[in-house]
């Protein structure tokens, strides 16, 4: 079986917090927390469809930086390969427009969230980047 293409948006702010978005009732991981993001389109690039994502799922643009990380995950209905990229929120007030919920939370916050397996590796990534107060790597185009 071929993995499903999915891009995550490590979305920081300047207070050393990340967003984290809730999956909606009747959904695959429902109540599972995790970085916004989807699967990409047919012929649609990775940073592409964050900002398509983002827009489409919480009302807010971003600027897509580098990779955090890549992860493969088999679930028992579908395969995943997660693209996570480090973001930068450019404008708008997160809406709950395809999430249940959503939260800033710092590095030792990320503790009490209930993620997704595929997303635990990258979690241990981000609390560390937070902790060290690393500036977003924005991409030089």
């Amino acid at each position: 079986m071929l993995a499903v293409p999915v891009a995550a948006a490590v979305i920081r702010r300047d207070d050393n917090t990340v967003l984290l978005t809730q999956r909606q009732e009747g959904t695959h991981l429902a109540g599972r927390w995790e970085f916004p993001g989807g699967k990409l389109e047919s012929g649609e690039s990775p940073e592409d469809a964050l900002v398509r994502e983002c827009r489409e799922e919480c009302g807010i643009e971003v600027a897509v930086g580098d990779i955090v990380d890549v992860t493969y995950h088999r679930f028992p209905e579908i395969d995943v390969l997660l693209l996570f990229y480090d973001c930068r929120l450019l404008s708008g007030a997160v809406k709950h427009v395809q999430v249940a919920d959503h939260a800033w939370v710092d590095a030792e916050g990320l503790a009490g969230y209930t993620f997704p397996p595929s997303d635990l590796r990258v979690v241990e990534k981000v609390r560390a980047m937070l902790r060290a107060g690393a500036p977003c790597a924005l991409a030089v185009s």
